[in-house]
């Protein structure tokens, strides 16, 4: 496994986008999200992953340059002790009210409602996220104030934790520049990638989930 960039941030802050701009700058694969629902046997990894369990971090992310999104972002730490030359990228939002508006009506929404009609794999998918919030985010992470105070913690966090001169701070927004001067390399000539916004996101879910 050789992770260039090791993405610190949580959800729905510019992560899809993310995704999209390091599969160009690294010329490989980025973990996010999305990637589960296309390899349904890594749902059983992470489950073992948020209890604590032995994880082969080598077989679950040997295929990939960059991580972003949950559920690789609650353990940057680990994946920057195997991969100790890469950039840790913590992407954020504006603010913890912004994060929240924008968690609210995709993830705990899409978490929460009824499902139109039985599918076991979103069910397993649902239930793997549902653990890995409340072990790893907060227990209240359907609360607007304990999910932000998770949120400014798990920034934190990063801040205090990583590396000194491997950190890079980004919102979207930012854009390709402070990615590309991290990485040390060129700033394409395409506008930066703009995915997955709040009305995308179910569309997007049930694109990769393949229904």
């Amino acid at each position: 496994m050789q992770l260039r960039v090791v993405g610190a941030g949580l959800g729905r802050t510019g992560t899809a986008s993310l995704k999209q701009a390091l599969e160009l700058l690294t010329g490989g694969r980025c973990y996010h999200m999305f990637e589960v629902f296309q390899r349904p046997d890594d749902v059983a990894v992470w489950h073992q992953a948020v209890r604590g369990g032995p994880v082969d971090w080598d077989a679950l992310m040997g295929d990939y340059s960059a991580s972003v999104d949950w559920p690789a972002a609650a353990y940057w730490s680990e994946l920057l002790e195997l991969n100790p030359d890469a950039i840790v990228l913590l992407s954020t939002r504006s603010s913890p009210e912004v994060w929240w508006g924008s968690m609210e009506k995709t993830i705990v929404q899409a978490l929460t409602e009824p499902l139109p009609e039985p599918d076991p794999v979103v069910e397993r998918h649902r239930a793997m996220v549902h653990e890995l919030l409340e072990r790893r985010l907060t227990p209240d992470w359907r609360e607007p104030a304990a999910a932000m105070a998770a949120y400014e913690r798990h920034n934190e966090r990063v801040r205090r934790e990583a590396p000194a001169g491997r950190l890079l701070e980004w919102q979207p927004g930012d854009g390709w520049e402070p990615i590309c001067a991290a990485m040390g390399v060129p700033v394409p000539e395409q506008p930066f990638p703009h995915e997955n916004s709040s009305e995308q996101f179910r569309a997007n879910i049930e694109e990769h989930a393949g229904r």
